[in-house]
């Protein structure tokens, strides 16, 4: 059964049990949940009629898959009987309980789970949002412009290519890394990678912020003769002239580079609506939604809960993370329903399937405390295998479209 979307504000009116805010994975995998375990007004708040399988875009980005396979219709991923209403959530009052949406409606709730993800903020980098899609710039970031990317990797034959990781959380923090390596592999396989020079610049002291895989992708990077720039950022960009700026936090200079190629990761916050609102945590500089980092309930308002990109959590944003955080999410939520005390415990797990060849990938799961707890036990995730790039391609979007998105895995 495929959904539709209701919008009359007969629809809208009344308290509805429970409102999701966002119909990403998070959004999608905690309403299945619930309506998994008998609830019955459930009502999702989701404005885009398409849904995304974004851990792909390396992929697209590399050569190795298609945007296409990356996209589904949002009504086909609702679960069977969640109401989907298709607006903008502009606002949230959680003293009064209501959601306001586009079109000047209200939608009041008894309990709100917040996912509505977070936003590329393109316009942080001087000349960023002007020079992406042209001037030899491209992202995965965004499904517009990642088939951009191979195109540009594929028909560098010399010249200088530029990767650039910004210095706020962001979606799937490997990715930066990974579609230079992706790049990397494909030009040596052609021969030509010994007439371009590679910049990979990233914000961190380190390559990875858990030591055990750190060192491999230093190795991963020595073996393509990458330059790494470390505690490094882009600050400018000047599409005209196909020059980016790159300054070193640690001695505060400033390099400008000539590229042929840039693919420019931009920074991340949360949702305008969402950072100027009463939910944001007012220590987080990007406005994420403030959340208990175990039971991930808002630490103000007890109707509150959160999950995946738009939360403030000391983990990375992905995937991975979000399976890991909508059970614990969906179990808390019916505890509170049900009158008892959340006590279900989400540890920070998260996954990063780092892609450091055309067939090869580390994966890399780690915890709050960054102590590796990997789901295979038995197979040495700290070497580059081939069995974990086709896990990456070919299994892992199946678990996402058959179990995750339908509250079963």
């Amino acid at each position: 059964m495929v959904a539709s979307p209701l919008s009359s504000d007969e629809t809208i009116a009344g308290r509805h049990r429970v409102v999701v805010i966002g119909g990403g994975s998070a959004g999608i995998s905690v309403a299945a949940r619930l309506r998994r375990a008998g609830v019955r007004d459930v009502t999702l708040v989701e404005p885009s009629d398409s849904h995304w399988y974004q851990p792909l875009w390396t992929l697209v980005g590399g050569g190795q898959a298609t945007l296409r396979s990356t996209r589904r219709a949002e009504a086909a991923v609702i679960p069977d009987g969640v109401r989907w209403i298709r607006r903008h959530a502009l606002a949230v009052d959680p003293d009064a309980r209501t959601v306001t949406l586009s079109g000047g409606a209200e939608l009041a709730y008894e309990y709100l789970v917040m996912t509505p993800g977070l936003q590329l903020d393109w316009d942080a980098v001087p000349g960023l949002a002007e020079a992406v899609g042209h001037d030899r710039v491209c992202s995965n970031y965004a499904p517009e412009y990642a088939p951009r990317t191979w195109d540009l990797i594929r028909n560098m034959r010399s010249g200088t290519a530029v990767f650039t990781h910004p210095a706020t959380p962001l979606k799937c923090g490997g990715a930066p890394q990974k579609i230079a390596y992706l790049a990397a592999d494909h030009w040596r396989r052609r021969k030509v990678l010994g007439r371009i020079r590679v910049i990979l610049v990233i914000p961190d002291a380190t390559l990875f912020k858990v030591p055990e895989w750190g060192r491999v992708l230093e190795q991963v990077a020595d073996r393509y003769g990458i330059e790494v720039r470390l505690r490094s950022e882009m600050t400018a960009v000047h599409g005209d002239r196909r020059e980016v700026v790159i300054t070193d936090h640690g001695s505060g200079r400033e390099e400008i580079v000539s590229y042929d190629l840039l693919h420019a990761v931009p920074p991340q916050s949360a949702p305008d609506w969402v950072k100027s609102g009463p939910l944001a945590d007012p220590a987080s500089p990007q406005g994420f939604v403030a959340a208990d980092r175990h039971t991930l309930r808002h630490p103000r308002h007890p109707e509150v809960f959160t999950l995946g990109d738009v939360a403030d959590l000391p983990t990375s944003k992905t995937g991975a993370a979000v399976r890991k955080q909508a059970p614990v999410v969906a179990a808390n939520l019916l505890d509170a329903m049900r009158g008892r005390r959340p006590e279900h415990r989400y540890d920070g797990h998260t996954s990063c399937p780092l892609v450091t060849a055309r067939d090869r990938m580390l994966l890399a799961e780690f915890d709050y405390d960054l102590e590796p707890c990997p789901t295979f036990p038995l197979i040495d995730t700290f070497k580059e295998r081939r069995d974990m790039w086709v896990f990456k391609r070919y299994l892992l979007p199946q678990i996402y479209w058959h179990g995750m998105l339908t509250g079963r895995l």
